[in-house]
C-alpha cells in the first residue's frame, strides 16, 4: 500500500510541476518516473481510430519517429486507421459497432461523433480511477473532478476530455472589414448590419458576390437557423442530436425547451428576411446546388463573406490580409445581439478506449505521453522541428521557407482529443491582437455548456428522430436561402410537417431527460 501511495504522489507531483525531465528530449527522459511499476516488457502495436482523409504529406515519416520514441518510452507503437470524410459518420459508427479487438484508441466527441450513443452500445471501455491514475497519471491529475464527472455514464468514466485547450467554434460571418467601413458601419454587430453590408457590396462591387454560399449541404442551414435563434431569442443549442431542433429557451431559462420551431414570429421573421436577401442577389440563384469553395473565393476577392466559426476567422484573417492588404476581415458572431454565448463543451474532443482493446493500459500510456510531454506533443501537433516548424525569435511557431503546401510538406495526425494549452505554441500567422480582443469580449459574456451531465437516450423516439431529420433537411435549406415562394406559408407548412413527424413526443422525451437531472 505504501508503494502504491508513493507512486500516486509522484505522478501527482509530476503533473503539477512538469518536472525538468519533461522538457528534455523523449530519448533522455526516464519514463518509469511517469508509470512507476508498470511492466512494459511486451511490445504492443496500438491502433488509433481517427477521423480524416489519409494524409498525402509527411505524416508517415513523423509517425515513424513517434513510434521510435514510444518504443523507447513504453515499448509500444501506433498505427492509424483513418475514417475518411466521405460518409464519415456512417463509417465511424460502423467501425465501432464491428470492433473485434483490432482498435485500441478512439478519437470521439459528444457533440459530433456520437460518443454517448456509442457508450450506450458498449463500444467504449469503462475506466476506473485507479486505472487512470496508474496508466494516465499526468492527465488524470490535470482534469478536475467536476470534469471527470461530465465524462461518466451510469457512474463509470468512459471519456478523457480535451478540457485544457481554449478554442471557439461558435459560428458567425467572416466579412471584409474594409467594405464594412466603406458602407459606414463600425463593424457588423447584428443581422441587420449584415444586410446593409451585403447591399453595399452588391451595389458597389459588381464582380463580387456578397456571400457565395455553398448551399448544397446541410451545415449552413443548421448554423443559420441556430444563429438566428440565439441572436434573436437567446436560445442555447443542445448538442448530440441527429437533428438541430432542440434548444434551451435562454441563458436565464436553459432547462426549458425552446418552442422556436413550432410557434412565435422569430422563425417567420427569419424566413422573410432570407427571402429578401435572396431576391436582392446576396448569393447565387442556384445556391442550393452550388458546391464552391467559399474560403478560397474570399482569398481571391470573389466574395465578401463566409459563414463559419471563430477558429476559421482566427486563421483566415491573417491569410486574407496577406493576399489582400487592408481587407481587415471581421467577425460577426451569432448571439451577439442577445449576448448569448456558450463555451465549447469539454467533450467536443475526447479520447475513448475501445471496449475490445487488447492493450488498454498501454493505449492510455501512449495518450498520456502525447498529451503531456513536450517532445511527443510537438511532434504530433506541429511535426518535425526544422522541417514542419521552428520557434521564431518572438517565441511563435513558424514555418520554414521550404514549407509550401501542407498537403505535401505537412504532418496531419488530427489530434483533436487531447490538445493542451500548457504546451501549445502560438502561431506566427495569426493576428493575436485581433483574436485576443475578440475573445476578451467572449469571456465577458460566455456561460458554461449547461447540459453536460445529461446523457440523452433517443431509443424510444428513434422513429420520430428519423422522421424529424428528414423534415428538417427538406425544409431548412429552402428557408435559409429564401427559396420559398411564400415564406410565411412555408414556415406554417414546415411546422405542420414537424408536428406530423412527432416533434411533440420527441420534445417531451428530451424535456423529461433534462428535468430528471436538473429539476
Amino acid at each position: 500500500m505504501a508503494k502504491k501511495i508513493a507512486s500516486l504522489l509522484l505522478a501527482f507531483v509530476l503533473a503539477l510541476g512538469l518536472v525538468p525531465a519533461m522538457a528534455e528530449t523523449a530519448d533522455a527522459v526516464d519514463y518509469t518516473q511517469w508509470f512507476p511499476g508498470v511492466d512494459t516488457s511486451e511490445h504492443v502495436v496500438l491502433t488509433w481510430l481517427v477521423t480524416g482523409n489519409i494524409p498525402t504529406n509527411q505524416t508517415n515519416e513523423a509517425l515513424a519517429i513517434l513510434n521510435e520514441k514510444l518504443t523507447a518510452a513504453i515499448n509500444a507503437e501506433i498505427q492509424i486507421e483513418w475514417i475518411e470524410w466521405t460518409d464519415w459518420q456512417t463509417k465511424y459508427n460502423l467501425a465501432l459497432a464491428m470492433q473485434d479487438g483490432t482498435v485500441d484508441m478512439i478519437g470521439t466527441a459528444t457533440d459530433w461523433l456520437d460518443a454517448w450513443p456509442n457508450t450506450q452500445k458498449g463500444a467504449f471501455l469503462p475506466m476506473s480511477v485507479e486505472m487512470l491514475q496508474t496508466y494516465c497519471p499526468q492527465t488524470y491529475a490535470s482534469v478536475s473532478q467536476e470534469h471527470w464527472d461530465l465524462c461518466k455514464y451510469e457512474g463509470d468514466i468512459y471519456l478523457i476530455p480535451e478540457d485544457n485547450y481554449a478554442q471557439w467554434t461558435n459560428h458567425g460571418f467572416l466579412y471584409r472589414g474594409d467594405y464594412a467601413a466603406e458602407a459606414g458601419l463600425d463593424g457588423i454587430h447584428s443581422w441587420e448590419d449584415m444586410g446593409v453590408f451585403f447591399q453595399y457590396v452588391k451595389d458597389n462591387y459588381p464582380d463580387v458576390i456578397p456571400w457565395d454560399a455553398d448551399g448544397s449541404g446541410s451545415s449552413y442551414s443548421d448554423q443559420m437557423l441556430g444563429g438566428w435563434l440565439s441572436s434573436k431569442t437567446g436560445g442555447i443549442n443542445i448538442e448530440g442530436f441527429s437533428v438541430p431542433l432542440f434548444f434551451g429557451a435562454s441563458t436565464a431559462d436553459p432547462y426549458t425547451l425552446s418552442t422556436f420551431f413550432l410557434e412565435g414570429d422569430a422563425l417567420v421573421d427569419f424566413a422573410t428576411l432570407m427571402k429578401s436577401w435572396s431576391e436582392a442577389g446576396y448569393w447565387r440563384e442556384d445556391v442550393l446546388n452550388y458546391t464552391g469553395d467559399v474560403k478560397a473565393e474570399m482569398k481571391e476577392g470573389l466574395t465578401a463573406a463566409n459563414q463559419h466559426h471563430t477558429q476559421t476567422w482566427k486563421t483566415e484573417r491573417y491569410n486574407i490580409e496577406k493576399l489582400i492588404p487592408g481587407s481587415d476581415v471581421g467577425f460577426f458572431w451569432f448571439g451577439e445581439e442577445s449576448q448569448t454565448l456558450v463555451s465549447l463543451n469539454i467533450t467536443h474532443g475526447a479520447l475513448a478506449i475501445a471496449a475490445q482493446s487488447d492493450a488498454p493500459e498501454r493505449a492510455l500510456m501512449a495518450y498520456d505521453l502525447i498529451r503531456n510531454d513536450p517532445t511527443f506533443y510537438r511532434l504530433v501537433n506541429y511535426g518535425m522541428e526544422g522541417q514542419q516548424y521552428y520557434v521564431d525569435e518572438n517565441g511563435f511557431m513558424a514555418r520554414p521557407d521550404t514549407y509550401l503546401d501542407e498537403s505535401v510538406q505537412g504532418v496531419t495526425f488530427n489530434f483533436w482529443w487531447g490538445r493542451n494549452d500548457n504546451l501549445e505554441l502560438r502561431s506566427a500567422v495569426v493576428d493575436w491582437e485581433a483574436y485576443d480582443a475578440l475573445t476578451a469580449v467572449y469571456d465577458a459574456v460566455k456561460i458554461d455548456y449547461p447540459y453536460g451531465q445529461v446523457v440523452f437516450n433517443t431509443d424510444e423516439i428513434s422513429v420520430e428522430m428519423d422522421n424529424l431529420s428528414n423534415v428538417f433537411r427538406t425544409y431548412a435549406p429552402v428557408i435559409c436561402f429564401g427559396k420559398a415562394e411564400d415564406p410565411v406559408a412555408y414556415v406554417a407548412e414546415f411546422r405542420q410537417a414537424l408536428k406530423d413527424a412527432g416533434i411533440d413526443a420527441a420534445m417531451a422525451s428530451v424535456q423529461a431527460q433534462i428535468d430528471a437531472v436538473y429539476k
